[in-house]
């Protein structure tokens, strides 16, 4: 993990702590980076719950409750089903927050979208972010770049959310 995420995460942490609200992951492309990053700091467990790695679209289905006509008629890169994996996420690990990541790291893409194309989602129970990530600038920088942006919009959401939490 780079410095960038280590302080990002360490100030995720305070926010979550702070608020009482737990957190757990649904990862495609990142293949469980960002809970991998979010798990590194001591005392994690008393609000991240885990994570979810689901690259099939079987598992997107059956672990995360991603239905299979969402798949086929948006194909797993996309907005809807990046909603989708953070709302399965929420309910399956019985979370407050989720972060999910679904896209085409490299080599190669897909008939929904390009290679580096990979959404990203940050979301609870009422409201759900989403960002598309476009370019491809190789597969370890693309999932690093999608890591650090799924990082940097939850502290954003968790800024928002409990202000107070701030120093």
């Amino acid at each position: 993990m780079n410095i960038q995420a280590k302080v990002i995460s360490r100030q995720i942490s305070e926010y979550l702590w702070r608020a009482s609200q737990t957190l757990s992951t649904a990862e495609s492309c990142t293949a469980g980076l960002v809970a991998v990053s979010l798990a590194a700091l001591p005392g994690a467990s008393t609000y991240f719950r885990g994570g979810i790695v689901a690259y099939a679209n079987d598992t997107k289905t059956s672990l995360l409750d991603v239905s299979a006509e969402l798949l086929e008629e948006k194909g797993a890169v996309s907005e809807e089903v990046a909603r989708a994996m953070v709302q399965g996420a929420l309910q399956r690990l019985g979370t407050d927050y989720a972060v999910a990541i679904t896209g085409y790291a490299g080599p190669g893409g897909g008939p929904e979208a390009p290679v580096g194309t990979i959404f990203v989602a940050v979301g609870n129970k009422e409201n759900t972010d989403v960002r598309c990530l476009t370019g491809d600038d190789g597969r370890e920088e693309n999932v690093m770049r999608a890591t650090a942006t799924a990082l940097q919009m939850l502290l954003e959401r968790l800024k928002n959310d409990f202000p107070l939490a701030e120093e």
